[in-house]
């Protein structure tokens, strides 16, 4: 399968915002002081875990996504020269 120029770039863009927002939102979800991603005693609570496993698998689609795109893009650039 080939991808076009401009739809792998938006891959490659698509993966590189979703890598960026979900490092930002785990960083921020480790930093919680309103009392939903820790309790009282600075236990985890089922909010931070939740809100984790979101994270690290949107990461993980991002990242794939991201490298597809990026493949697209190779393809193309490869196709061009020869």
């Amino acid at each position: 399968m080939k991808l076009s120029r401009p739809i792998s770039l938006f891959l490659l863009a698509f993966g590189v915002w979703s890598v960026f927002v979900w490092t930002t939102f785990v960083k921020n979800l480790f930093e919680d002081v309103s009392g939903l991603a820790f309790d009282g005693a600075g236990e985890p609570t089922g909010y931070f875990w939740v809100h984790l496993v979101l994270a690290v698998v949107s990461f993980g689609l991002g990242v794939a996504i991201g490298v597809i795109g990026l493949r697209g893009l190779l393809a193309d650039r490869r196709a061009a020269r020869g």
